[in-house]
């Protein structure tokens, strides 16, 4: 059995107010034609189709497209909805995809609704269990649907999930001759962050450690953690990874899907294949001579860290010379450290003017313009507020 594993395509993302649609069109394009190329019994898509919650229409059409392209060239393709993704919404898509031959799972329903099977083109069962993310509010909802009578109030976030995955599995160890697969869009314990996760669901609360998946899974596909790895399991554990780093804390990950080969008495071989489509995020430091002299790659985004002191109009110096340069910030080092000895000096009586001065002082910024700026505005405001 040959499956192509993919997730966290993240379509809307925009960086640093930059659309990247045009790249987001190119990475599914190659996941495409990987897909073309290696003709997968199954497609596995595990989880944040979108980077939100209400996509827009363009980002709905080019999922859609990508889906429907990637049926063309396997026998079955399953999705389930990630924690960018809306549930409802990606059930509500069900009809079309149940008409074009792709299983969507979006919400945790019945367990039988999540249990999902086929047969590869040499005749080979398959048999998995998917399930899209569930949230700590969700998680007791979820087992009460599933009716395990241990689910009680009290459990933790990853207890409520093993069950969950008990449940869906429980067939695996029926000694049947059928490859036994998993896939979530999960947070779990030991894994390394990619760099562009939502903390809010990264976090220790959200992890569930790796013996929720049982020994019998021939192969677990995960989703939600955008750096390729393989995660220490009782079965072989993979999250493939976002295909474009969607942040530049993502910018030295190597993005990609996994073509996984095995069948139901052979271990899994994977085998990540690139997708290089989207542009680069690249981050460099220096003043602005060092960034002059600089060579940066012509065609990658920039996040820049200037090692100059702040002033008015520095960031649209620094974007004159790098004009990809999509984040600028001052390089930490060369930010001044506050004298932990230096007396804190009262504010009551002291003008405002005088507060922003110390303020300016304290941070090193010794550009005339910014207080002259500040005073300026300062007038306008009080006169305003006079003339009432």
């Amino acid at each position: 059995m040959k499956i192509l594993h993919t997730s966290d395509w993240h379509v809307g993302k925009v960086l640093k107010g930059q659309s990247r649609a045009d790249e987001q069109v190119a990475v599914l394009a190659d996941i495409v034609k990987i897909a073309e190329s290696e003709r997968p019994d199954l497609v596995i898509v595990a989880g944040d189709l979108f980077d939100t919650a209400t996509p827009a229409a363009e980002s709905k059409k080019l999922v859609v497209r990508a889906l429907s392209a990637l049926r063309r060239h396997a026998d079955a393709v399953v999705v389930i909805a990630g924690n960018h993704d809306h549930a409802a919404e990606i059930d509500a898509l069900r009809p079309w995809a149940d008409g074009a031959g792709v299983t969507l799972r979006g919400s945790v329903g019945p367990a039988a609704d999540h249990l999902v099977t086929g047969t590869t083109r040499a005749g080979e069962p398959w048999r998995l269990a998917a399930l899209p993310f569930v949230s700590q509010r969700y998680a007791v909802r979820a087992s009460e649907m599933f009716e395990l009578s241990a689910a009680d109030a009290s459990a933790t976030y990853a207890d409520h999930v093993a069950r969950l995955i008990g449940a869906l599995t429980e067939s695996f160890a029926d000694g049947t001759a059928t490859v036994n697969l998993v896939t979530g869009h999960l947070t779990v314990v030991g894994a390394k962050l990619g760099g562009g996760e939502r903390d809010a669901h990264t976090i220790e609360a959200y992890a569930v450690p790796s013996t929720v998946f049982p020994a019998a899974t021939h192969y677990v596909a995960l989703g939600h953690l955008h750096r390729r790895q393989q995660v220490l399991a009782p079965c072989p554990t993979h999250y493939c990874g976002s295909p474009l780093a969607v942040d530049f804390g993502e910018e030295d990950n190597q993005p990609g899907v996994n073509v996984v080969e095995v069948t139901a008495r052979t271990a899994a071989k994977v085998r990540a294949v690139p997708v290089s489509a989207a542009t680069p995020l690249r981050t460099v430091r220096g003043t602005l001579a060092e960034l002059s002299a600089m060579t940066v790659p012509e065609d990658a985004w920039l996040r820049v860290y200037v090692r100059e002191a702040p002033r008015a109009g520095l960031r649209e110096d620094v974007q004159q010379l790098l004009p990809r340069a999509l984040e600028v910030r001052i390089d930490p080092l060369v930010l001044p450290e506050l004298d932990p000895s230096r007396t804190v000096e009262t504010r009551a009586g002291r003008s405002p003017r005088d507060l922003f001065a110390d303020y300016l002082t304290a941070k090193g910024i010794a550009d005339p313009a910014v207080g002259d700026l500040f005073n300026r505005l300062y007038d306008e405001v009080s006169t305003a507020g006079g003339a009432h």
